[in-house]
């Protein structure tokens, strides 16, 4: 028996459920694939990254297993401590 999705003709949206996930290999010369939503880390650490808008943030002591609302468009890195990096979408 197939799946059912009843939200499958509904657009996504920022303030919709995750649909999506890749793992995010830090990278100071490669953007990631695609800009997230939010990341989840799986071990403790910070997470240097260049944000959607081009900032570049270094996020502090992240815990594992917590969603962060972050659009980035690379994760350096330089500066990147955390390990486990899923990029959410």
């Amino acid at each position: 028996m197939p799946t059912i999705d009843n939200f499958h003709d509904y657009s996504a949206g920022l303030t919709g459920p995750i649909c999506g996930g890749f793992d995010i290999l830090p990278d100071d010369a490669a953007d990631i694939a695609q800009v997230t939503r939010a990341i989840m880390v799986s071990e403790v650490g910070s997470v240097s990254a260049v944000l959607k808008s081009g900032d570049v943030v270094t996020l502090p002591n992240l815990m594992a297993g917590v969603v962060y609302p972050f659009r980035i468009a690379r994760v350096l890195a330089t500066g990147t401590t955390a390990t486990g990096i899923k990029g959410l979408v």
